[in-house]
């Protein structure tokens, strides 16, 4: 079992390679334009998962994903020897959801966005509930009452 640190540091150059070999070894033009956004191994360094997206349609995410299928042995010989390690990883290919993600994120946020417009438009300007200062003060044309001396039952 491998320390997480060199299972991160394997994936990482694996990405290296990955792209390496994409660009040399893969001369099928069925192949478009493939990023590889991540790779993980295993905790064993036996298999490495390797995430990819496409530039396009979804033909042309079938093709590229059928010519990394076809170069898998091909790209796989590659990394080893690049590697340097005892056993090379497995490989297997699986398409990054990366994008429609971001795609949908955007919709969700342009949907809020006009909801608070639509909000903000039918907010009206908003007044006091009631007087405008809600705390008692004595009013300027009453006077405050002055102490006469004598009690209300009329002692003094």
């Amino acid at each position: 079992m491998a320390d997480p640190a060199r299972a991160r540091k394997v994936a990482e150059r694996i990405k290296v390679l990955m792209a390496q070999g994409l660009s040399t070894l893969v001369k099928d033009p069925r192949l478009g334009f493939v990023t590889i956004t991540d790779v993980r191994v295993t905790g064993d360094l036996q298999q490495a998962t390797v995430f990819y997206t496409v530039l396009g349609g979804e033909q042309e995410r079938a093709d590229a994903a059928e010519v990394l299928q076809t170069y898998r042995g091909r790209l796989r010989s590659h990394m080893g020897k690049g590697l340097g390690i005892r056993l090379t990883p497995t490989l297997e290919f699986v398409p990054d959801a990366l994008p429609e993600d971001a795609a949908h994120l955007e919709d969700v946020f342009r949907q809020v966005h006009e909801r608070d417009a639509e909000l903000a438009a039918t907010r009206s300007p908003g007044g006091y509930a009631g007087d405008e200062d809600p705390y008692r003060k004595p009013r300027e044309d009453e006077e405050p009452d002055e102490p006469t001396g004598e009690y209300a039952d009329g002692r003094d």
